[in-house]
């Protein structure tokens, strides 16, 4: 598959069979992932993932009902979660940019968007959950201060294709100035 062929192409799955994501499989997903550019090649992004007990416990404790029904039918739930204060920082710990520590999420951006990719690449079907507790997350993760949540992702084969939604129209999103 191309690329433009996979960004085209890739969709946000919400429906997923029962057969188990191969950790080898994972791994070869995160291997692709890892490519993501990050901000002068800081590449904070880390992958937990979570399957059984843990996922039911995240699925109860730190989301809502919709996610939670996504994430209990998904074989497979994979938290994004990013070292804190390197994106966008100079080595003294201060701000590069008036952005301040958002860039990290921007970063985190890349990087999810570069998993579901080398995902859907693979055959699976992903779906970025953003609405969650992110310190519910952090805390039934264990995580270390210097790490944050940035996404949660259902993972697995995907039961349905779902069709592609409209989208705007080039002259909508373009503009030129000069």
């Amino acid at each position: 598959m191309n690329a433009i062929d996979c960004i085209k192409g890739r969709r946000s799955v919400r429906e997923f069979t029962p057969e188990p994501v191969s950790h080898d499989l994972l791994a070869e997903v995160v291997e692709v992932a890892r490519f993501a550019p990050s901000w002068k090649n800081t590449q904070i992004s880390r992958y937990v993932a979570l399957e059984g007990d843990m996922k039911a416990k995240l699925a109860a404790e730190c989301v809502g009902e919709w996610n939670a029904n996504i994430i209990n039918k998904a074989p497979m739930v994979v938290v994004q979660t990013f070292v804190k204060n390197r994106s966008g920082f100079e080595r003294d710990g201060s701000f590069t940019t008036s952005k301040e520590d958002r860039w990290q999420n921007f970063d985190a951006g890349i990087a999810a968007e570069a998993f579901c990719l080398a995902a859907h690449e693979k055959g699976l079907g992903t779906v970025i959950l953003g609405m969650f507790e992110d310190d519910k997350v952090a805390s039934v993760l264990s995580l270390s201060e210097d790490m944050g949540v940035a996404s949660l992702i259902a993972i697995g084969h995907p039961a349905v294709s779902p069709e592609a939604p409209k989208r705007k129209e080039v002259s909508d999103l373009l503009s030129y100035m000069s």
